[in-house]
């Protein structure tokens, strides 16, 4: 009896062992940060922000500039003329609103460049993490740099500088 026990309780053990799953962790920022043609793509769409963004304060500023002068000539202005200055202010706000919605827009030229120039690398990256997941039988892989409730995984089990090796960015 204590041997068939035994053996039922070993059975279900060995039985429970194999359905552990295997975990990995990445850190994308650091795959990332260590893809030289990421860096490059960020600093190109940083570059393009900051000209845009100046375009967009220039414009601004312009309306600004209408609206004080509308102010200030506000008491001398009568019937058509003022209407006519009221919808200039309108009509170059709503041109701003529109450039703004162009670059930066959630179809905007800001979002079409990062597709075009960050989506491929972040797809290589994401491709060449379940390659090795479904390699190495990884059933999970967290990437620690999202992962905010994680306060410790062993480094044993980061994966990043095999992503690294296998895009060809050797580490």
């Amino acid at each position: 009896m204590k041997k068939t026990l035994l053996f039922i309780g070993l059975f279900f053990a060995l039985a429970l062992g194999s359905f552990a799953q295997k975990y990995a962790l990445v850190d994308m920022e650091y795959i990332l940060k260590n893809i030289p043609t990421y860096e490059s793509a960020n600093q190109e769409l940083e570059k393009v922000a900051e000209r845009w963004q100046g375009e967009l304060e220039s414009m601004q500023n312009e309306v600004q500039d209408m609206y004080k002068k509308f102010q200030a000539d506000s008491p001398t202005l009568i019937g058509e003329e003022k209407t006519k200055r009221e919808n200039a202010i309108v009509a170059k706000e709503n041109e701003l609103q529109q450039t703004r919605n162009k670059y930066f827009g959630s179809e905007g030229e800001m979002f079409k460049r990062r597709e075009s120039l960050i989506d491929p690398i972040q797809d290589a990256v994401y491709n060449a993490i379940k390659e090795i997941a479904m390699a190495s039988g990884y059933q999970t892989v967290i990437d620690r740099a999202s992962a905010t409730s994680m306060i410790f995984a062993s480094p044993d089990i980061d994966i990043s500088n095999e992503v690294l090796a296998k895009l060809g960015y050797s580490k």
